[in-house]
């Protein structure tokens, strides 16, 4: 067998023939009950590692969020000083 014939046979898997025996031979080698429940194990995982990023989102929204809002106020302040500073310029000539 060539590597083109090989590589061309690898690239077939996936006929439902090839599907069907495999899923037997996993059937027989776990068994139904211990399917189901790697089934709902890896689903969990995977709601679990989902919930984390949103998580991880959310936290990074309401930081940058509040980031935003430490500037706001830093350039509120930086504005009521300099008009202070204006008025009690104005007052003293």
């Amino acid at each position: 067998m060539s590597a083109t014939n090989a590589i061309g046979y690898a690239g077939n898997f996936g006929s439902p023939t090839q599907l069907i025996i495999v899923l037997v031979i996993v059937l027989l080698l776990f068994g139904g009950k211990r399917l189901r429940s790697l089934g709902s194990d890896l689903g969990n995982a995977i709601k679990g590692f989902k919930n984390s990023m949103s998580n991880e989102d959310a936290e990074k929204a309401e930081q940058e969020k509040q980031e935003a809002q430490k500037i706001i106020d830093q350039k509120a302040a930086n504005t009521t000083t300099a008009q202070t500073v204006d008025k009690t310029d104005h007052k003293q000539s």
